[in-house]
């Protein structure tokens, strides 16, 4: 959360009014009902600093529907990237988790339009063929600078290599020099105006890719 506070376009989302530390409060609420969402498709990682337990950064990253099978890569049964998958919870528990995130406030600003572009080029890049895709990255801007996201985007890399299939971000400004560091290709971009949201008139989405090395597995 506080990763995205940095960021000119997210902010806009939230009233004047709203603190950061009010959002991180709410989202706590809302985290472990949203941890259970999509537990076929979705992987979530952590960065943890080994010296001190402290969590440095949070990686989601979402199976393509050819590989959110149960069956496995070898028949074993297994999902795909099973390490990195929630574990299920009881019924009783997942009805506690989500009256909890039910009471938390989370009312963003409709900007209604302002990703109806990307989301329609994000949506026919990954109907050409199978992507693994980078969902979330985040980390805390008192550990920036200390190779967390390229350590969090290169797992996901060396997954996406075990599985036979490239790689799918979508793109900010503030990631966009580690992507392309790491190899990633720019193969759109949508630049819309911000400014009737209260933004500064510039709201550049990039659409990237990675092929991977298809003789590792």
């Amino acid at each position: 959360m506080s990763a995205f506070w940095t960021d000119p376009n997210w902010i806009l989302l939230w009233p004047k009014h709203i603190t950061l530390d009010f959002l991180i409060e709410q989202a706590a609420k809302r985290l472990p009902n949203n941890l259970l969402r999509d537990r076929d498709a979705l992987r979530h990682e952590v960065a943890v600093d080994p010296a001190t337990g402290a969590l440095l950064g949070y990686a989601r990253w979402e199976l393509p529907a050819a590989k959110t099978s149960t069956s496995g890569p070898d028949g074993s049964g297994r999902p795909e990237w099973a390490a990195a998958q929630i574990p299920d919870v009881s019924a009783e528990e997942r009805k506690a988790l989500k009256e909890r995130a039910d009471g938390a406030w989370w009312e963003p600003i409709d900007m209604e339009g302002i990703d109806d572009e990307s989301v329609k080029v994000k949506e026919r890049i990954l109907a050409e063929k199978p992507y693994l895709s980078l969902d979330y990255l985040a980390v805390h801007p008192e550990n920036k600078g200390k190779g967390t996201a390229t350590a969090l985007v290169e797992s996901g890399i060396r997954q996406a290599e075990k599985m036979g299939i490239d790689v799918f971000i979508l793109a900010f400004q503030a990631g966009l020099n580690l992507y392309l560091r790491l190899g990633f290709k720019e193969v759109e971009r949508v630049v819309q105006d911000d400014s009737k949201w209260g933004g500064k008139g510039e709201y550049t989405v990039y659409l990237l890719t990675y092929e991977v090395n298809k003789n590792i597995g």
